[in-house]
């Protein structure tokens, strides 16, 4: 009989394949340290994601999440320490990349429609035009995002949660190894989240999937990774791997379709994946 929580986690789970651990590794920190002059926001940072992993980035407001995917997506570089992404320094990964920022400024008068949007997706340097293969790519994004009955609509004239989508879109047009989304469902209704959720169901595997968020109790149930930055009574400056464990529907009000994050474990590179992850 298991008598730990990390016990329970070690036992055999129906339909538990380990093939994630044999995946290359996605994003890899290997002792990264970075500072705001005096001041030290990650400090000695280890920590890696393996392709196709659904991965969870939480932490409170101004724990460090924002530094690390400035370092992540090659705007910022470590005090000391690698990064790797894809293989490659982060800077050299930009094209395998897709990126939803929490917040997109934009200029409500500028007449741009859905889908001129993600053919943003397919820039690429100095290039002005489209080749057939870019527009097939931006017609499955549409797609794949759940927007292409908004593909003729203006921009500024969707709700929020449309607009996330459509970023999601612009991203997954580029046909990213990697998408990183920052507060993805920020100021975003049940509805819309649902509708989110779902396409992102739909590309795990697919692609490797790291989402943001300083919700740091509960997670998607598609999470396979979780990663705390900031957290209490951690050392300052350090990322800690937890545990989660699906919530059952209706024992807590709200959280139908979630893990919750265990706090209580803290998980070593060598216990990164399946039935050391999730329980």
């Amino acid at each position: 009989k298991p008598s730990t929580i990390m016990d329970t986690m070690t036992t055999a789970i129906p339909g538990y394949s380990d093939a994630a651990s044999h995946r290359p590794v996605a994003v890899r920190f290997d002792r990264v340290s970075f500072a705001y002059g005096p001041d030290p926001v990650l400090d000695n940072v280890s920590f890696h994601i393996h392709e196709g992993e659904f991965a969870a980035l939480v932490g409170p407001n101004g724990s460090g999440k924002t530094t690390l995917l400035r370092l992540l997506l090659g705007l910022a570089s470590p005090s000391s320490g690698t990064i790797e992404v894809l293989g490659s320094p982060p800077h050299t990964a930009r094209e395998s990349l897709g990126y939803v920022p929490q917040h997109a400024a934009y200029d409500s008068a500028f007449p741009i429609s859905v889908e001129e949007v993600v053919r943003m997706g397919r820039l690429r340097g100095t290039r002005s035009r489209y080749s057939p293969g870019d527009l097939q790519a931006v017609a499955r994004a549409l797609e794949q995002a759940d927007v292409a009955d908004l593909r003729a609509r203006p921009y500024a004239a969707l709700s929020g949660g449309q607009r996330r989508r459509v970023l999601v879109a612009r991203a997954l047009a580029a046909e990213p190894r990697l998408l990183v989304l920052d507060e993805p469902t920020a100021n975003m209704d049940s509805e819309s989240e649902t509708r989110l959720y779902r396409v992102l169901g739909e590309l795990k595997g697919k692609a490797t999937i790291l989402v943001v968020t300083h919700d740091t109790l509960f997670v998607s149930d598609l999470t396979d990774a979780v990663l705390c930055v900031g957290e209490r009574g951690a050392r300052r400056g350090d990322v800690v791997r937890h545990a989660s464990i699906p919530v059952t529907a209706g024992v807590i009000p709200g959280t139908h379709g979630v893990r919750q994050v265990l706090h209580d474990t803290h998980l070593s590179p060598d216990e990164c994946c399946g039935k050391d992850a999730r329980a």
